[in-house]
């Protein structure tokens, strides 16, 4: 029976929790599986790994640590920034997700992680970032 190996386009269906027991993500819900290819990076390390050597039909649960997930939360990658700079369009709240625009026209997902009278900070870590993850994964297929 063939195994899923680099190179191949495999199908999965998944369920992504946290250490808690907490659901961040599955592909159950969308009843719709995932689709990528071994080994182009597109996935996070430790997911690759795991679906790696599977076989059609098989299920694993993968203890994925933060180094092969989404890496340790970068304070390089916090910054805060003066209230008067935020657009009168945003109301800025704990929580809520923006797209900033770089000098070279590029946008970056960041999170709200604060807000002063002053200022607010922005943080443009993945919100997984420092996290240990869990996930049931099922391969589907592989072409």
């Amino acid at each position: 029976m063939t195994v899923a190996k680099n190179g191949n386009t495999v199908k999965v269906h998944y369920t992504g929790k946290l250490k808690d027991g907490t659901v961040f993500d599955s592909s159950l819900q969308r009843n719709e599986p995932l689709e990528f290819t071994l080994g182009q990076g597109n996935m996070i390390a430790g997911f690759e790994k795991a679906v790696d050597g599977m076989k059609v039909g098989d299920s694993t649960v993968a203890d994925i640590p933060v180094g092969e997930a989404y890496g340790e939360v970068r304070e390089d990658m916090i910054l805060e920034v003066p209230k008067k700079d935020v657009p009168e369009n945003i109301t800025p709240e704990v929580g809520q997700r923006l797209a900033v625009q770089q000098k070279d026209g590029q946008s970056i997902p960041v999170t709200i992680a604060k807000v002063s009278e002053e200022s607010i900070t922005l943080d443009a870590n993945h919100p997984l970032a420092g996290k240990d993850l869990v996930f049931e994964i099922e391969l589907l297929e592989i072409k």
